[in-house]
């Protein structure tokens, strides 16, 4: 169906297309009505949503349907609607998009001194007048990570608030903070507050503006100075996600305050199980609202790798990142009673092919795989497990085992957090495993501690890390660039346990995370906003333009740029490039145009 267009003060054209990817599975569901800028008129943006809800909905009008009205930057809602009121909005020629509000998923010491960007590094007054905006699971206010020691006030364009609750406060480094849920629908274990009990928040963003805390490790593993990229600049907060996940109507509702507050970068980790057209997507709307007024947005590329067309932020006004490795890899060695040793990558790892929970109805197809309830603890307690899959260590764990060696043919280049000691290796010294196994009636093992090694290769692209092309637009490389997103140690909230595994009750103050836990878009946001800190007057695009131009060449197999863009990003050259390349929203306005966009018009 053709795009709809609302009148606009700034002269700008908006395309857009009506898609509406999934069937109604009941007579109402959440949608969110989008609409372009702000009306240019007086009128409250509330009272414009609840007219045009009257009119589509008549007698069955209910002021409780508008469950959220976007009016600081854009102008949109977030209503109930059945299948044919949401047919009767798409007619409206007002409207760009409707579309349902889905659900969407979360996607150091080191890292920054791996990029050449020591501690050390030259920087400018103006880094701590930059404020980078976060949209994540929260953040924990009491992490020596966010101290606000020799701070002054928060720079004059901030224009936020901190919701302050008896659990949470703002201070001098973190100088907003807010949090969402249009449903009002809440778990009984999330916190409501912008308080982050999950850890992701806290991680990001510790890796992207973090202050300078020195000996910080994870149980002695990667000690040394946990710092983000700039630990001068101001973090505001703005939680979108929750125990069930980040859904659209919140992350619009955060763009929309952040671009509002005054935020100079706005950060999100945050993506789709698969990529939307660029304006169905909650991400793209908000990022292009965000570059009209001077903002850029870093987002994730996504961990759904390694296959192709994988990605799922897409957008071209976007900065999209990769993640690769750094020179760090932590294993985990395994000595046999036979006194043959084996190591690999830390992994969740499990085994249990001879200890099926019988009781439960599970047999060894389902035990050797380690697959939740299906052990007998009677039978691995005490023990070594060891499984076929690649699992989360949870069943061994829960079953008393006193490790779990796991072995499987994937890939090995990420390491992760057990509630237990777990080694993860390859099919063939899993074969010499169960070799050795089969050979004595007396079978002994010893998972030994972690230990930290050079990663020679690196930095590489990682399996998991998702690869492009832009599935809607392949000409427009995807992703963007590449950074450190593989054993990051930042920050932890201690609401949270090391491994997520309930029941694992080992808290810490630092983490080390790979994967679902991006660290490669908080180092882009890091970067980006120690960029624009020399270049306070760049736009979004010369600001994407500096970074991707001096990237780093990285060695690819078939996949290429489609797996690191234009390269390993690197922020001490990115501050004097030589040439940059800037455009503005009527170039990708244009664009869209030129994509077959089927109906425009100009906003006056």
């Amino acid at each position: 169906m053709a795009s709809k267009i609302s009148p606009d003060p700034f002269c700008l054209l908006l395309i857009s297309s009506l898609i509406i990817t999934r069937p109604l599975l009941c007579s109402s569901t959440s949608y969110i009505v989008y609409m372009g800028d702000r009306p240019k008129s007086e009128i409250s943006a509330s009272s414009l949503h609840l007219n045009m809800l009257q009119e589509v909905t008549g007698s069955n009008f209910s002021s409780k349907s508008l469950l959220h009205s976007f009016k600081r930057t854009f102008n949109g809602f977030v209503v109930m609607l059945s299948e044919g009121e949401v047919e009767k909005f798409a007619a409206m020629s007002s409207v760009v998009s409707v579309f349902p509000n889905r659900k969407k998923k979360l996607h150091t010491t080191r890292s920054w001194d791996f990029m050449g960007f020591p501690q050390e590094v030259q920087r400018t007054n103006v880094e701590s007048n930059i404020i980078v905006g976060m949209l994540d699971t929260g953040i924990w206010p009491e992490s020596e990570s966010f101290n606000d020691a020799g701070f002054g006030p928060p720079p004059i364009k901030w224009k936020g608030s901190c919701q302050v609750s008896s659990n949470f406060s703002c201070n001098n480094k973190i100088i907003g903070a807010k949090y969402y849920r249009s449903d009002g629908i809440f778990n009984k274990s999330d916190v409501k507050s912008p308080r982050d009990s999950n850890g992701h928040g806290t991680h990001t963003a510790s890796t992207a503006a973090g202050g300078s805390v020195s000996m910080a490790s994870l149980y002695g593993l990667a000690m040394g100075t946990a710092r983000g990229g700039v630990p001068s600049a101001r973090i505001a907060v703005y939680k979108v996600c929750w125990l069930d996940g980040c859904w659209d109507a919140d992350i619009l509702a955060a763009f929309d305050d952040a671009i509002a507050d005054g935020v100079d970068i706005i950060s999100i980790s945050i993506g789709s199980w698969e990529p939307h057209d660029y304006f169905n997507d909650s991400i793209a709307i908000g990022a292009f609202h965000a570059i009209k007024y001077g903002i850029l947005t870093s987002t994730s590329g996504g961990n759904e790798g390694p296959g192709l067309a994988t990605i799922s932020n897409i957008s071209p006004w976007s900065l999209s990142v990769a993640a690769s490795t750094i020179d760090r890899k932590f294993l985990t060695k395994v000595l046999l009673g036979n006194s043959k040793a084996y190591e690999n990558v830390m992994y969740p790892l499990i085994y249990g092919g001879d200890a099926p929970n019988i009781t439960g109805n599970f047999n060894s197809s389902y035990s050797r795989f380690c697959f939740l309830n299906s052990l007998d603890p009677a039978l691995v307690k005490g023990k070594i497990v060891l499984c076929d899959a690649l699992l989360s260590g949870r069943e061994p764990f829960f079953a008393g085992a006193a490790g779990a060696v796991m072995q499987d043919g994937g890939a090995k280049d990420v390491a992760k957090s057990f509630p237990l000691p777990v080694s993860y290796l390859g099919t063939r010294e899993g074969r010499h495993i169960r070799s050795y196994m089969n050979s004595t009636s007396n079978a002994t093992a010893t998972i030994y501690k972690s230990n930290e090694e050079n990663d020679t290769p690196a930095p590489r692209v990682v399996s998991f890390s998702s690869r492009g092309p832009n599935v809607f637009t392949p000409d427009i490389l995807k992703p963007d660039i590449a950074a450190p997103g593989v054993d990051i140690l930042a920050a932890w909230s201690p609401l949270s346990p090391v491994t997520r595994v309930i029941g694992d009750n080992r808290m810490v103050q630092y983490n080390i995370i790979s994967g679902d836990i991006n660290g490669p878009r908080p180092h882009a946001t890091g970067a980006a906003a120690y960029v624009k800190s020399y270049h306070p007057t760049w736009s979004p695009v010369a600001i994407k333009s500096a970074l991707m131009t001096t990237a780093s060449p990285m060695k690819g197999g078939l996949d290429a740029e489609f797996a690191y863009g234009a390269g390993h990003i690197n922020p001490v050259k990115a501050i004097n490039p030589g040439l940059v390349y800037d455009a503005g929203p009527i170039d990708y306005i244009k664009f869209l145009c030129g994509q077959g966009y089927n109906r425009i018009a100009f906003y006056k």
